[in-house]
């Protein structure tokens, strides 16, 4: 199963050690209280420097505060919960007054879409991710019939307010939906841990049991 974007709580003592080891991040007071507060993590490939045997995470800043995306590692026995990213539906509510006819079309083509980057992150922590600029990154799940999501995902794509971004998954990983769409022989297929080229039939004819 990839698990890239699932949303992962760390342990708060777990939390305050990794701070007492990066003062650069203990200084930032939403860090520093970011496990306190129950937020999550994300999971991201690993780098090639990171400790091995630890979890790769990530969390991204809101834009009041730069925007950026911190890179972080636990062990895995500091890790209380794991999620998948938040269903489309669960996070419309949050979402700007002007995205929610895009979304229910959206979900009307697949009620099972789930949501990452600044909708999600609004969603699940409250904090101030979403602005004017910001785009709706979505997930799917690659079905048998892929044609029909791709066309309709293109046609909404279309007409909404948003840039709509996003990956749908299949079970050698996941590519993008643009991508999908095109004219074009090979995507880059992303997985848990690497990004490969993959003749874009084959990523088509790989659902997931």
């Amino acid at each position: 199963m990839q698990r890239r974007h699932w949303m992962l709580t760390p342990n708060r003592n777990a939390w305050a050690g990794l701070l007492a080891r990066r003062p650069d991040l203990a200084s930032e007071p939403l860090v520093a209280a970011w496990a306190e507060r129950g937020f999550p993590l994300v999971l991201r490939r690993p780098l090639e420097d990171e400790p091995p045997g630890e979890v790769p995470l990530g969390l991204p800043l809101p834009p009041g505060l730069g925007k950026r995306r911190l890179a972080l590692t636990l062990p895995e026995r500091d890790i209380v919960s794991i999620q998948p990213p938040p269903r489309l539906a669960a996070a419309a509510a949050t979402a700007p007054a002007a995205w929610q006819g895009t979304i229910a079309a959206l979900l009307r083509l697949d009620a099972g879409t789930r949501c990452f980057g600044s909708l999600a992150w609004h969603y699940l922590t409250g904090l101030s991710y979403l602005s004017p600029a910001s785009d709706l990154d979505l997930l799917w799940e690659l079905p048998a019939q892929p044609s029909s999501l791709l066309d309709g995902i293109a046609a909404i794509a279309g007409a909404a307010p948003m840039q709509i971004d996003g990956e749908v998954q299949g079970s050698s990983g996941a590519a993008q939906w643009r991508e999908l769409h095109a004219s074009c022989d090979h995507v880059a297929v992303k997985n848990d841990t690497a990004v490969v080229l993959m003749a874009k039939g084959a990523f088509l004819a790989c659902a997931p049991s």
